[in-house]
């Protein structure tokens, strides 16, 4: 972990994949954050992990890293279900939290979140890596400087495939199923990119036919001067890709979430030129940075400085609204 004397000091509750595989190791080289503890509802979990990542302590309870007072932000990397109830626990304790996404199961219950947050007086983001890289910075500039003219759409498709009945992604009162798990980054950049939010939304959905939780989500969201359309699945080819359209261009980001923390990265802006046989196109790469270091980096940053966090909670409502609506849309 970092030595610097100034660096955030992180605990993390849970030992989830997520954690000890990506989000951990990226904060093992990082002079701004620093991973001291990290906790488990087993004892034996929790200290094999600290044990294999090189963490100074653990603890075989959520409640006591939140009572250790050497932590100062949590990351909760727990199963969707029980975002909210840790991610209010965390804040009441003193710390500043980092929950993966979605940040809650309800809208209403992420504001909740942020009510606990700003009465505690501590920050609260969602963890939505992929927003804050520098590929997506350089997309979201040239959007919004006009270099590919009005958007007009954004196409995404997100998929894997896990027929898995046991698996925590399966189980609807886990907070199962494509759209909660992976479905929620397609709304994200889709108001990411419009900057705003829909007026309309239209949606299907595929259920598993035992466990209820949605295999295959398609919406198209409504923003007025253009569209949004996506979808995504637990039970598809694993594929990622998001196509941004607009009236004199086009930007394609064929590795737009799961960027790649060990190689460059790039994407390509299309306009002009004898399209569709001969397009001009322009890649635009990225040196390597792995996404949840710069992410993690981020909140650190804004907990040393007193700055507001660089997304703010109230996208992570916005988010779920359009989430609930999908969901609504589709049940008719």
């Amino acid at each position: 972990m970092s030595d610097q004397q100034d660096a955030v000091r992180w605990g993390v509750l849970g030992v989830a994949d997520i954690a000890v595989k990506k989000v951990i190791p990226a904060m093992a080289g990082s002079e701004l954050s620093r991973v001291d503890a990290i906790a488990s509802r087993s004892a034996e979990r929790a200290a094999a992990a600290a044990s294999d990542l090189g963490i100074a302590r653990s603890h075989g309870s959520y409640e006591g890293l939140l009572a250790d007072p050497e932590i100062e932000a949590v990351y909760i990397p727990l199963p969707n279900h029980l975002h909210a109830e840790w991610a209010i626990a965390a804040a009441e304790a003193g710390k500043h939290v980092l929950c993966e996404k979605p940040l809650a199961m309800t809208s209403a219950d992420a504001r909740r979140m942020i009510e606990v947050a700003e009465i505690s007086g501590v920050m609260l983001m969602e963890a939505f890596m992929y927003r804050l890289h520098p590929l997506w910075v350089e997309v979201i500039d040239i959007v919004r400087s006009g270099g590919v003219g009005e958007v007009r759409s954004v196409e995404t498709i997100f998929s894997y495939f896990n027929d898995d009945p046991g698996d925590i992604r399966n189980l609807p009162g886990a907070g199962g199923g494509a759209l909660y798990d992976i479905g929620c980054y397609a709304v994200n950049v889709s108001r990411l990119v419009f900057g705003g939010e829909p007026v309309g939304i239209k949606s299907v959905i595929v259920r598993d036919p035992v466990q209820g939780t949605d295999t295959v989500t398609s919406a198209v969201l409504d923003f007025g001067e253009g569209h949004a359309s996506f979808v995504c699945s637990t039970r598809m080819e694993p594929a990622q890709r998001v196509e941004i359209g607009g009236t004199q261009g086009r930007i394609v980001i064929d590795i737009p979430f799961n960027i790649p923390p060990d190689r460059p990265t790039r994407f390509h802006l299309i306009a002009g030129g004898d399209p569709p046989v001969a397009p001009a196109m322009e890649a635009h790469e990225f040196a390597t940075a792995d996404p949840y270091t710069v992410e993690v980096d981020a909140f650190s940053r804004a907990i040393r400085n007193g700055s507001g966090v660089p997304v703010p909670p109230s996208d992570a409502v916005a988010n779920l609204e359009v989430i609930e609506a999908i969901f609504a849309d589709a049940a008719g």
